[in-house]
C-alpha cells in the first residue's frame, strides 16, 4: 500500500491536528508533523510550549537494547540518546510502592536467585490466566527489593548488556519522576514518560490497586493533567478510565495485543469483545471515548506471512486517525530474531539486521511513534523518513 493510500501526508497530519484538539489528550499534532502542547519546564512549576516530534521515538523500558532494561541507567542512556519519550512499566511491593519493573515476576530481571535469604519467597502463581514461577514483588517489602540488583533479561541474545549486571537497583517510579524532574531542568525542557500500569485487575484483587497509588504521584509530580509530558497506557481499559475517574488527565494509551486475545478485565467482567473487535471502526470509536490513542503489536499495522515477512497493511492505522487516536505501536528491535524475515542479514540471530528499513516501512504506514529498544537507531530513521518523504 502506498504513503497516501494509507492516509498519511501532509493532509493527513492537519485532519488528525484538528482531532486532537478535541480530544482527550493533550497534545495536538500540527505541520510538518510535530505535536505541540504546554508542558512543565522545569520540574513541577511554570509552562511553556514545546514540541514533540512525530513520528515519536518511545524508549522502550529507556534504551533497553543496550542496559538492563527499567533501571535509571537505561532511562539516562535513552535520555542522553536523543528519545522523545522513555517508558516505564509499573508494578506495586508487598508494603505498597509503585516501582519499575516489565513483571512483577524478578526471576529474570534481578539477582534475587542469588539471595539464599529469599530462597523460601520462590513460588507458582497463575497471573492474568498464566502460570508463572519464580519471585514476585508483592511479596518484597521495598526495602528488600532495594537489595536487589537489576540483570539482563535477554542475555543469550543482548551478552554484551550483562557487562552492566549487578550496577543498578530497581528504581521506585518516585524515583523515576524525580530524576524526570532533574534532567527536565538540566535541559530546560520537560521529559516526557510513557508509563503502564501492569496487570492491574490482578494487584486489585490482592488489594494493591495501582490506579490511586499512581495518581496520587502524579498529583505531586505535575503530571497528571491534559497538558502533561505524560503518557499513560494499559492493556486493561478499566485501568484508564479508573485514571480518568480519579481525575487524572494526562493523554491515555490503551495497548492492544494479538487479534484473538483478550483484556483480562474483559475476561473477569465477562466481555466477549476480543482485540479483532476493538480494532474495528466501532471498536476505535469506544476507545476513543477513554483514550487519546492505542498501542498495538506491530502485527496489527503490518501481519507477517506464514514465512515470517510482511504481509499486506492493514487498514489499522486510517481506521484510528479516522477516530480521532493517535497510534504507538511496540516494539522495534534491532536485532535478526526480532526483525521481519525480510529485514534480516547473516545467519546470526543476534547480530543486527535492516532495522532501518523495518522502522522505513512501518513510518510509511502513517504512524504517529513507536517503541523502540534502540532510540538512536530509531532517530536515525526517522530523519531519513522525513527528509525523503
Amino acid at each position: 500500500m502506498t504513503h497516501d493510500q494509507q492516509g498519511s501526508g501532509p493532509g493527513r497530519r492537519a485532519v488528525l491536528g484538528a482531532a486532537a484538539a478535541l480530544g482527550a489528550g493533550g497534545a495536538v499534532f500540527a505541520l510538518p508533523g510535530v505535536a505541540e502542547a504546554a508542558g512543565t519546564s522545569a520540574g513541577r512549576g511554570g509552562h511553556h510550549s514545546y514540541k514533540l516530534p512525530v513520528p515519536t521515538v518511545i524508549g522502550h523500558r529507556g534504551a533497553s537494547g543496550y542496559r538492563p532494561e527499567h533501571t535509571l541507567g537505561s532511562y539516562q542512556h535513552a535520555l542522553d540518546l536523543g528519545a522523545d519519550v522513555i517508558e516505564q512499566d509499573v508494578v506495586p511491593t508487598k508494603d505498597g510502592h509503585l516501582v519499575c519493573r516489565h513483571e512483577p515476576e524478578i526471576g529474570g530481571t534481578t539477582d534475587v536467585s542469588k539471595h539464599p535469604e529469599f530462597a523460601s519467597r520462590r513460588t507458582t502463581k497463575t497471573i492474568d490466566g498464566t502460570t508463572t514461577t519464580g519471585w514476585f514483588t508483592e511479596d518484597f517489602t521495598l526495602a528488600e527489593l532495594k537489595t536487589l540488583r537489576a540483570v539482563e533479561r535477554l542475555p543469550a541474545n543482548r551478552q554484551r548488556n550483562t557487562l552492566y549486571d549487578g550496577r543498578w537497583e530497581i528504581p521506585t517510579f518516585e524515583e523515576v519522576l524525580r530524576w524526570a524532574e532533574e534532567q527536565g531542568r538540566k535541559r530546560g525542557r520537560p521529559v516526557w514518560l510513557h508509563s503502564e500500569t501492569k496487570h492491574p485487575t490482578y494487584f486489585r484483587k490482592l488489594g494493591l490497586g495501582l490506579e490511586e497509588r499512581l495518581a496520587g504521584l502524579l498529583r505531586r509530580y505535575g503530571r497528571d493533567r491534559r497538558d502533561s509530558p505524560q503518557f499513560l497506557e494499559s492493556f486493561e481499559s478499566s485501568s484508564l478510565q479508573r485514571l480518568g475517574s480519579l481525575g487524572v488527565g494526562a493523554p491515555k494509551i490503551f495497548l492492544l495485543s494479538d487479534l484473538t486475545s483478550r483484556p483480562y478485565d474483559f475476561v473477569e467482567a465477562g466481555d466477549p469483545r476480543t482485540v479483532a473487535d476493538l480494532v474495528t471502526p466501532d471498536g476505535l470509536r469506544w476507545i476513543a471515548r477513554f483514550a487519546r490513542g492505542i498501542g498495538p503489536t506491530l502485527l496489527l499495522v503490518i501481519p507477517l506471512d506464514a514465512t515470517g515477512r510482511l504481509g499486506t497493511p492493514t487498514t489499522l492505522v486510517r481506521d484510528a486517525h479516522a477516530a480521532g487516536l493517535i497510534l504507538h505501536p511496540y516494539t522495534m528491535r534491532n536485532e535478526n530474531t526480532f526483525l521481519p524475515v525480510d529485514f534480516r542479514k547473516g545467519t546470526d540471530p543476534n547480530a543486527y539486521g535492516d532495522s532501518f528499513g523495518a522502522f522505513t516501512t512501518y513510518f510509511e504506514q502513517g504512524i504517529d511513534g513507536i517503541f523502540s529498544d534502540n532510540a538512536d537507531t530509531a532517530l536515525l530513521a526517522r530523519e531519513d523518513f522525513l527528509k525523503n518523504r
